[in-house]
């Protein structure tokens, strides 16, 4: 996602929203090694030069339990601005994907903040009911729009959602034709035609 922005400038602006693959707690403990076989799947994106670092789930931490703790940690990082987002965000999928550490344990996401630099008193915006309101809202839309899975992409103006691990050119293909489209459908609007 980083390349298109870069790619693309001022014509693509990212919006980061919540799908969640766990939306509730699990009612019993997480089988690990069943994890840690599901986590080989990883190596696939992580073979795509463009991905970020993935590596089969390590050491005896659980797995995360659910999906919401992380999305509002990342949200109060957010009221912080983009910087904060960003690095927050990126320090949530390293933690996750090539370090294996629980980003729904209250202790590993405290110590997230600190390492994004976040300041401390800030963390407690994560406990906001409106955060956690956007989030289930947020879900509940990718969901009525076909997104099964992570990442789950869409962009405004065209109905389809990509959803799963794809190489960069598929993203980039998708955004020049979508602004190709757009680009024509102003020029018709100008022309009156």
């Amino acid at each position: 996602m980083r390349r298109l922005e870069d790619e693309f400038g001022d014509e693509l602006r990212l919006d980061w929203r919540s799908f969640l693959l766990r939306p509730r707690p699990r009612t019993r403990p997480a089988d690990l090694e069943k994890f840690r076989a599901y986590t080989q799947s990883w190596l696939r994106p992580a073979a795509d030069p463009d991905s970020g670092r993935f590596r089969v789930w390590q050491g005896d931490a659980g797995p995360p339990s659910h999906s919401v703790p992380p999305h509002l940690v990342a949200k109060a990082a957010a009221v912080l601005g983009d910087a904060a987002f960003r690095r927050m965000r990126d320090r949530l999928f390293e933690a996750y994907f090539s370090e294996s550490r629980d980003i729904t344990d209250e202790a590993t996401l405290r110590a997230l903040w600190r390492e994004a630099a976040l300041p401390e008193a800030d963390f407690e915006r994560s406990q906001d009911p409106l955060l956690l309101r956007e989030t289930l809202q947020q879900h509940a839309e990718a969901h009525e729009a076909g997104a099964t899975g992570v990442p789950a992409v869409s962009l405004v103006g065209n109905s389809a959602v990509i959803v799963g691990a794809h190489p960069l050119e598929l993203y980039q293909r998708w955004v020049r034709r979508t602004l190709a489209a757009r680009e024509a459908d102003a020029g018709r609007e100008e022309t009156g035609a």
